[in-house]
């Protein structure tokens, strides 16, 4: 059995933690390959709305097996802390909540490593989530990093203090003010390690390769966004794992021809955090419409979400790199009441006219061209099928489908999973 890949086609925060709780009915096991605590998956439903950070966005279906695989990063604090919030739907995690032994563990340090080296940047940061993430990646690429499977053998505690105690002198070699006080991060460390391990650690290439000879379906979960990619995102202003379709593969240990399905999930507009190039950021009162009417703040650090225009330039960018089989576009309803809206289809680059994403897209080099829609007046939140859609927004959808050559299977409408509209 094949495996399908969901991820995310912008700069992150595209709702790709909606629609995998939208699909998991679909599927036997839902499996997140790559990034961090970063993440801020944000479902709602039942009038509630719930934030998942690092736990796969299936946990609440029931017959769903969720897997955290090898590529993800996992703060025992922030999974702790995570799980508490479960406590009150009455699930049973424990049997549904696999973790990857492979899986790198984000110490107390690496956060306090992640603090000193954006303070060391001074007015070039590059917008860091501060959990530590980056500096736990670079462990493990160095070969230093603590496993999960670390923490079934004896000689754990040992690995961790030689890994805190290194942490500790790099700190002090940034020439920064951090204060910190390690002993009560650890405290709260180690207890939520304790928790941790009343969850199965299984070895997840051969659990999931078991579970394709079984015939079992299987959802893979990514998290951040393709631009966002180490590799392929806008470089360094980049998370610090492969975002992108391959991360799936060295994140899981799937083989790339395994992979059937992959889903791409991108906004009517574009958003991004933190620092970085964007050719189509709105400073005027149409970003702020953007920004208000799709309360536009990141659901892990609380930040405002930079807004602008669609940029199709970049999206075609990210349907190549991925391979993307079917589209899904989420926030049409925040554009309801534009008079016009614009679509980035090419790039003045350095004079040059182009239609592909270059090695750099900072402003000084590149001027956005757009093309000119008519918009819409009707509220989308309420539709329930395509044929209540305004004409004007079918002409934005089929405008997309034709600039990027793949169908959009799903739009959604709103928030909550109802809102949510198959063609």
């Amino acid at each position: 059995m094949a495996v399908d890949l969901l991820l995310g086609l912008q700069w992150g925060d595209e709702g790709k933690g909606k629609i995998v709780d939208v699909l998991t009915a679909n599927y036997n096991i839902i499996a997140r390959f790559q990034g961090g605590p970063n993440a801020g998956h944000t479902l709602e439903f039942d009038g509630i709305k719930h934030v998942l950070h690092t736990i796969p966005s299936g946990i609440f279906h029931k017959d769903a097996i969720n897997l955290v695989g090898n590529g993800v990063v996992i703060d025992p604090v922030i999974f702790k802390k995570e799980l508490d919030n479960l406590e009150k739907f009455d699930l049973d995690y424990v049997s549904k909540l696999l973790i990857s032994r492979k899986a790198h563990i984000i110490l107390p340090t690496h956060r306090l490593l992640d603090a000193a080296s954006e303070a060391a940047k001074g007015k070039a940061k590059i917008g860091s989530t501060l959990k530590g993430i980056g500096p736990t990646y670079m462990d493990k690429t160095g070969r230093n990093g603590l496993r999960i499977g670390d923490l079934e053998m004896n000689d754990w505690k040992e690995k961790y203090r030689n890994l805190a105690d290194k942490h500790e002198s790099m700190i002090s070699h940034y020439g920064v003010d951090i204060q910190y006080n390690l002993k009560e991060l650890e405290k709260e460390f180690f207890e939520a390690i304790k928790v941790l391990k009343k969850l199965p650690f299984i070895d997840s290439e051969e659990y999931l390769h078991r579970a394709q000879r079984e015939n079992k379906t299987i959802l893979a979960e990514g998290a951040q966004g393709s631009l966002l990619d180490i590799d392929f995102g806008t470089y360094p202003f980049v998370t610090s794992s492969n975002t992108t379709a391959a991360g799936a593969c060295t994140g899981l240990g799937i083989a790339p021809n395994q992979i059937n399905e992959v889903f791409g999930i991108f906004k009517a507009y574009t958003t991004r955090v933190g620092s970085g190039p964007f050719p189509t950021e709105l400073f005027d009162e149409d970003g702020k419409t953007m920004a208000k009417v799709g309360n536009e703040f990141g659901a892990t650090t609380g930040r405002p979400r930079r807004c602008g225009w669609l940029d199709l330039v970049a999206l075609k960018y990210a349907v190549q790199v991925n391979g993307v089989t079917q589209l899904m576009m989420m926030k049409g309803d925040v554009l309801s009441g534009f008079e016009t809206l614009k679509v980035c289809t090419g790039y003045k680059y350095k004079g040059e006219e182009i239609e592909h994403l270059p090695y750099n897209i900072e402003e000084e080099n590149l001027t956005p061209i757009y093309k000119e829609i008519k918009g819409w007046k009707e509220d989308l939140t309420k539709m329930t099928e395509e044929s209540e859609f305004p004409q004007e927004f079918k002409d934005y959808i089929t405008f997309i489908e034709k600039e990027l050559e793949v169908p959009i299977k799903i739009v959604s409408v709103g928030p909550d999973r109802k809102q949510t509209i198959m063609r």
